[in-house]
């Protein structure tokens, strides 16, 4: 049924004077019509329907056939009570300048009420005049939900304290919202269209592989915490986000059309940092406890000092050297009667323990004799027992030439791999008695001062073994 009142023809038509073309242009209009999201409808200048289309016809329920012929909307569309009101508000359109909007109520075919919102304007004929009225009509919820719609985006773009990007199909963002623009630290249109590479120097590939996953199988089922490393004018920030993600798809196309991915995230780094550091504590007192009870059944101190390196060593360094004073004993920190440490010469070191050089693995003792190690002039292990605290040295905190970490780590005769290490004094009852040091190779973080209260914490225990029935005498 077509969705506009066609007249008829009076005069007989010959084979010189098809139909044809009218009859394709009004069928054309139809199609036009009926293919519209919208609902459309259309008025002469008496009020009488001219036009229904399918849209129409899904929210009040009346066909074309039912529809176009019929004088206004009064007695089937409308309430007779309200008949006037509303031929008189559509109609009005004829008399004014540009679109009109009026909210009303119409009755559907079943006897049901829908409000709906109107938009209506003049059809003017060839000679300029007034020939009609069309109205566009959609209920009204479906309007104030699509404006609730617009009303939500903005506010995430605006006010919301989480980040929001929108990215397109190629990855990269089209709208970000101020937070999110903070959190990357750039402004608001500098980072749209830019690859995330750019703008992230570590967590690129699995924020781009979740992103990717969305687009093809759909959101994930809950949040994803994601590492990246923000590049900012000051430098990296390593921050956690926790994201979630929804897919855009275009609701005006009859099968879905990825528009691209919307990335809402959080930034929990404090939350997760204090998680990890709380998580590190507990292991690292579980390490401890652990290899006290395993170095309480070894008759051998130095076996029990061992033990206690290969504990600490899990997760904490890739290597790890136990060195003692010669002589059982060295110089300690300053006396209560100002006489200071015994400087009478220079620190000698002997090598008590250590882990192979070429791989992580198990610690090894010296021997009975120990192999004096003749560290050069500063060596952190000097310094270490000089100071009787802990020393932390570095390759350096950027990444180095592999060939600089060489230099570097054979200088002080550490593993050729070794970028970062760390020593803490051995003392027991009063006295210096040597010292330990934890070594970490490329790949790994420089020591912090967390990781120096834990190497002191082990070194007490280590002391304590060695010290045991003078275990770091001569022997």
């Amino acid at each position: 049924m077509s969705a506009s009142r066609r007249s008829g023809t009076t005069d007989e038509l010959g084979p010189d004077e098809p139909e044809q073309p009218e009859r394709d242009g009004a069928d054309l209009l139809a199609a036009l019509l009926d293919g519209m999201d919208a609902a459309l409808c259309a008025f002469d200048a008496d009020g009488v329907v001219t036009h229904w289309n399918r849209e129409a016809e899904r929210i009040l329920g009346w066909s074309a056939a039912e529809a176009v012929g019929r004088q206004g909307f009064a007695g089937w569309a409308v309430r007779r009570a309200d008949a006037g009101e509303v031929e008189e508000r559509l109609l009005s359109a004829m008399r004014a300048p540009g679109r009109q909007v009026h909210e009303f109520a119409l009755l559907t075919k079943d006897g049901g009420r829908v409000l709906v919102r109107t938009q209506s304007a003049a059809v003017r004929g060839p000679d300029g005049r007034p020939a009609g009225v069309y109205c566009a009509f959609s209920e009204v919820h479906a309007q104030i939900d699509l404006e609730r719609s617009i009303a939500l985006s903005e506010a995430l773009l605006e006010d919301a304290s989480w980040g929001v990007v929108l990215v397109d199909v190629d990855l990269r963002p089209a709208v970000v919202n101020a937070h999110a623009a903070r959190a990357l630290g750039a402004g608001r249109t500098s980072v749209l269209g830019r690859p995330l590479g750019e703008l992230l120097a570590q967590g690129v590939e699995e924020l781009e592989g979740a992103l990717t996953h969305v687009l093809a199988e759909g959101a994930p089922p809950g949040p994803t915490e994601v590492w990246v490393s923000v590049r900012t004018p000051e430098g990296e920030r390593r921050r956690c986000w926790r994201s979630g993600f929804v897919r855009l798809a275009s609701p005006l196309a009859e099968e879905p059309v990825p528009l691209g991915v919307g990335w809402l995230f959080q930034d929990v780094t404090e939350g997760k940092q204090a998680e990890q550091e709380a998580a590190l504590l507990r292991f690292r007192s579980n390490q401890l406890h652990r290899a006290a009870r395993a170095a309480a059944e070894c008759e051998d101190p130095a076996e029990a000092a061992v033990v206690h390196l290969d504990f600490a060593l899990a997760g904490f360094a890739d290597h790890a050297l136990i060195d003692r004073v010669a002589g059982g004993a060295g110089p300690g920190p300053a006396d209560a009667d100002g006489t200071g440490p015994d400087e009478s010469g220079p620190v000698r070191l002997v090598r008590v323990a250590a882990t192979p050089s070429g791989a992580p693995g198990p610690s090894v003792p010296a021997g009975t004799s120990g192999m004096p190690v003749r560290y050069g002039e500063g060596h952190p292990a000097l310094q270490c027992v000089e100071r009787a605290g802990s020393v932390r040295a570095s390759a350096g905190v950027r990444p180095v030439p592999a060939e600089r970490v060489r230099e570097w780590a054979t200088a002080r005769q550490w593993p050729a791999d070794t970028v970062h290490g760390l020593c803490a004094v051995l003392r027991s009852r009063g006295r210096t008695l040597g010292v330990v040091t934890f070594l970490r190779g490329s790949g790994r973080s420089a020591f912090e001062r967390s990781d120096a209260v834990y190497a002191e914490d082990v070194a007490v225990r280590i002391a304590a073994a060695l010290d045991l029935g003078g275990a770091l005498g001569e022997r």
